[in-house]
């Protein structure tokens, strides 16, 4: 589905990318750990045309996304909930969720999705007239990755989803992100929370100063001692 391959990107003279190659396939559920300042986020703005790539090329459903638009990678069926949430805090609930789908025409599709959306997260039914901005840390990101879902992508990326967020609330998150997987949506995920990320991921990606050092299914991301000892206490 999403091929990134040789992908380098610089700051200047600063190397952000180096050489990073990495897959998501129908289906999967795809994280991508690291410590701050590893390249994660810049994988995801690679992606999505935010930063250009100085090498390599990029990939979805065998098209070539390095070049294009954000606007245009997000038609091809690939959405964002980005890091700090970055709601339009000023307007409510439900006007945020409909600014994703805001390159979308199909009106009775789109209100079939409003209601999909409710179902995964009943609090933001609840909170629709809300000003986004009045929401707790956990309901601005659960708004976040319903604003992500009205595009109905086909990949769901998402940065740093836990962040800032209390353990019983990212266990709920988890749970959810599981869920819209199981539902058939891809999932992309960057994430500093390890526990989280090997929770939800069948299979992982861990990047080190722009490089990927380790790749493969979760259970070897798990069990290598680099993982253990860089983040699980082993």
């Amino acid at each position: 589905m999403l091929e990134m391959n040789n992908v380098s990107v610089y700051y200047g003279k600063s190397m952000a990318l180096q050489d990073v190659t990495l897959r998501v396939d129908q289906g999967d559920a795809v994280s991508i750990i690291g410590a701050n300042g590893a390249g994660k986020s810049t994988v995801l703005k690679a992606l999505f045309g935010m930063t250009p790539i100085s090498a390599g090329e990029i990939r979805f459903m065998g098209k070539r996304l390095d070049g294009k638009t954000t606007a245009d990678i997000v038609r091809e069926g690939i959405s964002l909930s980005p890091e700090a949430r970055q709601l339009f805090p000023y307007l409510s609930v439900y006007k945020n969720l409909k600014l994703g789908a805001i390159l979308r025409k199909d009106k009775e599709e789109i209100k079939k999705d409003y209601e999909e959306v409710y179902r995964l997260f009943p609090v933001l039914r609840q909170r629709r007239n809300q000003l986004a901005g009045t929401l707790s840390g956990g309901e601005q990101q659960m708004a976040a990755i319903a604003r992500a879902l009205m595009a109905r992508p086909r990949l769901l990326c998402m940065d740093e989803p836990s962040l800032g967020l209390a353990p019983v609330v990212i266990k709920e998150m988890g749970e959810v992100i599981m869920n819209i997987n199981a539902d058939g949506t891809s999932v992309l995920l960057v994430e500093q929370n390890v526990h989280l990320a090997l929770e939800i991921a069948s299979r992982g990606y861990a990047l080190q100063v722009g490089r990927v050092v380790l790749a493969g299914d979760i259970e070897e991301i798990k069990a290598s001692d680099v993982v253990k000892r860089a983040y699980l206490g082993g």
